[in-house]
């Protein structure tokens, strides 16, 4: 395995050249080090993604029409909890 090396002087030079600031430049160089230096072992590999469901795989389980009615009543949960939210508070504060 490879080692590439990061000229971590020129990035943040560069950074401060399209205008960050020497703590935010040296920030963004240090977090892309710590990044590019990871451990690989932990990344996924194309086999192991391949274990993955895919766009077809996931057409079989939800329909647009199933994605349309989950939507429909997610907005109504959503309103019903905004309105008793309302109630409640009014309630608190003696609005009603």
């Amino acid at each position: 395995m490879s080692t590439a090396t990061f000229d971590t002087h020129a990035a943040v030079k560069t950074l401060r050249e399209a205008g960050a600031d020497e703590a935010m430049a040296e920030a963004i160089v240090n977090t892309a080090s710590a990044a590019a230096g990871a451990d690989r072992a932990d990344l996924a590999t194309k086999a192991d993604l391949a274990h993955l469901a895919t766009k077809a795989d996931l057409a079989h389980f939800a329909t647009k029409a199933d994605l349309e009615t989950l939507r429909s009543e997610l907005r109504w949960m959503l309103a019903f909890q905004a309105a008793l939210i309302l109630a409640i508070a009014a309630k608190l504060f003696g609005i009603v």
